[in-house]
């Protein structure tokens, strides 16, 4: 028999044998095990105002879910006041009304309804809630004003959309588990995780960051990330599915046994290997050119997509890249032309694509080409177009214009629009003596054209500000010369970090044929002077930041123990030691170039910090150009750069920059200068007329 001591050194090599391995995780759930996924129908409290009001709620179904059902969880409340038998609330999903219902309006407050919506009005996909509200609180309440302030109906945070559902099987297919890799469920429990061989190399975490950013520009968690750390059996543990980036010969031995017969030199490798236990996608090459090619091939979307079975082959000459993002400054809204139909406020909002570096310069303007019913109350009825919901303009609707109108706005100058944004045109179609008689069939309506559009012309954002994130390190929708410069030892805290800054500059990223370089923190500036730098780490561990503490407005203590206090703000020595910041900054090798220091005393400081800029839900908080925080939650965000003759200067390069205002300017010139010549000369021969006289 085994002795207690043999059989304890039998356990350890048997558990160092399956990391070897790769054998590390339980196996995934059952494809057919029951699961829920649950979508909250409002972030923050919500309220249907007016007597008819609505709200919609978007929520996904993805396309490997088998779906058994979707319930509508409301917790609402309704005006006292309301007249339960003539007050409702309908329900209907993707267009098709399929649930009313009479809100309970009892002093006892909050109430919940449960329902379920029909599964042949769903779809794989997108699929949009809506809640309209039909509130009285007044019997025969045929002349009583629809936006009186007592008909509300409230919903609370707790209000859901739960789908129950089943996965499908995974198929052998590469585009299969990409889908799952980045789906809402897989992403929103923490179950997908994409590593590297541990301490990874530079070539390693490249071929990684872009594999990264396709799968986040993939995923529909806003405030979901997906990680990037070591491949290791904790890391491993759970996780559902997994993509590993790494050089052949440092890849487990237990994944290699399980790769197809390659010359790895000379070609890289996507192959899904254990499907039924732990799914993992791996991606390899001895060749370390070949990896970041294979990683800018997992980038694009339209080739995962296609990709249809468990391997795939990628060489020197392989096309990976992703087609050149065309943005236009002329966008008509709609091909066929919009309605909107019934009284009172109707909208249609529209969506433009825009790099996040670029705003809209002066000049822009919105024409709408519409027509509209003429049975409408025309000294209360107009049209009124937002941007970012934010209105810029109004028309009077006419009778004699009903037929066919026409309208242009122009785009404010200070309207500050950049990056992707939407247009909203609203209807206010009101009714002569709408409020006391029925409508029957006189509905009114509006019908916007496929000649309405905005045209603009757009200008580079180029401060060095929170406020233009994520430039410098994006432009134009790729990434812009990024070097990643990191401690010599990386743990968890770093690669986290480096997963947070990726997860955010992946979604905003529209192509992959930028480059992100990784270096160590011993890089100079024959490395360093033509990137925009991110570097992450402390004081001590990164030379970098410790070398540019000078430059640093969150500047270290001589010993690097904690942040000092500034012109902004004082700092309690204690406080400085667990506070976490992002600074960004001009480079300190070359000027144009930026320089953002995440960076904290401690790794899981400077960690906090990357969480600020992980997500879209977290970045509102960071603007300015330095901004810390600590591990309660709090976020600081300053401004530090100068504005001094920020106007002046910008005034002049405007009109520099605008040919037709210059032209203008210059004719003016011209014409005063010949105005006052020609004053000039008519004085001087009036002065020698009169001097001949006097001579007379």
């Amino acid at each position: 028999m085994m002795t207690m001591k043999k059989w304890l050194v039998f356990i350890c090599l048997l558990s160092i044998f399956a990391v070897q391995f790769g054998q590390v995780a339980a196996a995934a759930p059952a494809s057919g095990a029951a699961r829920t996924y649950q979508t909250a129908f409002t972030e923050s409290e919500a309220s249907l105002s007016g007597a008819v009001s609505s709200k919609q709620k978007y929520f996904e179904l993805m396309d490997y879910w088998n779906v058994d059902t979707v319930k509508i969880n409301l917790d609402y409340q309704a005006t006292q006041l309301a007249k339960e038998l003539i007050s409702s609330v309908t329900l209907s999903v993707n267009g098709h009304a399929f649930y009313s219902f009479r809100p309970v309006a009892a002093d006892n407050g909050r109430q919940r309804l449960s329902v379920s919506a029909p599964k042949e009005w769903l779809k794989k996909g997108s699929n949009v809630l809506e809640i309209t509200g039909y509130i009285r609180t007044v019997d025969n309440e045929i002349c009583a004003p629809d936006d009186a302030p007592d008909h509300w109906l409230s919903l609370f945070t707790t209000s859901s959309i739960d789908v129950a559902y089943t996965n499908a099987e995974l198929k052998a297919a590469i585009n299969d588990f990409s889908h799952r890799f980045a789906g809402l469920d897989t992403v929103g429990a923490g179950q997908s995780v994409l590593t590297v061989p541990d301490n990874g190399d530079s070539a390693e975490l490249e071929a990684a960051v872009y594999a990264l950013s396709g799968f986040a520009k993939a995923k529909k968690n806003a405030d979901k990330d997906i990680p990037l750390l070591p491949y290791r059996a904790d890391v491993l543990e759970d996780k559902q599915a997994v993509v590993l980036v790494g050089l052949y010969d440092r890849l487990p031995e237990g994944i290699k046994g399980l790769l197809s017969k390659q010359d790895y030199n000379t070609k890289a490798v996507i192959q899904l290997v254990n499907k039924d236990t732990q799914p993992t996608l791996v991606v390899t090459s001895q060749n370390p050119k070949l990896l970041v090619h294979a990683g800018r091939f997992v980038a694009n979307p339209s080739l995962m997509e296609q990709t249809d079975s468990d391997l795939k082959i990628v060489e020197e000459s392989t096309d990976v890249t992703t087609p050149p993002v065309a943005y236009s400054t002329q966008v008509t809204f709609t091909e066929t032309g919009d309605e909107v139909r019934g009284p009172g406020h109707r909208e249609k909002s529209y969506f433009v694509s825009l790099p996040t570096n670029r705003s809209i310069a002066d000049a822009g303007q919105i024409t709408l080409d519409f027509r509209y019913a003429q049975n409408l109350d025309f000294n209360r009825s107009l049209v009124t177009v937002s941007i970012n919901n934010i209105p810029i303009g109004s028309k009077k609707l006419t009778k004699e214009m009903a037929n066919g109108d026409k309208a242009v706005f122009a785009i404010p100058s200070n309207a500050a629009v950049s990056g992707n944004f939407s247009v909203t045109v609203a209807f206010d179609l009101q009714m002569i003596s709408a409020a006391c008689t029925q409508n029957g069939n006189q509905t009114p309506w509006a019908f916007l054209t496929k000649d309405s559009m905005i045209n603009f012309k757009t200008k580079d954002r180029t401060d060095m500000l929170f406020n233009n994130y994520p430039y410098p390190f994006l432009r134009d929708g790729v990434y812009n010369r990024v070097a990643v410069v990191l401690p010599e030892a990386k743990d968890d805290y770093t690669y986290r970090s480096v997963s947070n800054v990726f997860n955010l500059l992946g979604q905003y990223a529209s192509g992959n044929t930028g480059d992100v370089r990784f270096y160590k923190d011993t890089a100079g500036s024959d490395e360093l002077k033509d990137s925009n730098i991110i570097a992450i780490g402390t004081f001590i561990d990164n030379k970098l930041i410790q070398e540019n503490n000078k430059n640093l407005y969150f500047k270290y203590d001589p010993k690097g123990e904690g942040i000092l206090s500034n012109e902004k703000i004082s700092i309690e020595t204690e406080y400085g030691k667990r506070l976490g910041t992002l600074q960004l900054l001009a480079s300190p090798f070359q000027a144009g170039n930026g320089f953002l220091a995440v960076t904290g005393a401690r790794a899981e400081n400077y960690y906090l910090a990357s969480k600020l800029i992980a997500n879209e839900n977290a970045k509102w908080k960071v603007y300015g150009d330095g901004v810390f925080t600590d591990k309660d939650g709090s976020v600081s965000a300053y401004r530090f750069k100068k504005e001094a003759g920020e106007g002046d200067q910008s005034l002049v390069k405007d009109v520099l920059q605008r040919g037709d205002v210059l032209g203008f300017l210059v004719a003016f010139v011209l014409i005063a200068a010949l105005a006052v010549l020609s004053l000039i000369l008519l004085i001087r021969k009036h002065l020698k007329k009169r001097g001949g006289r006097d001579e007379s």
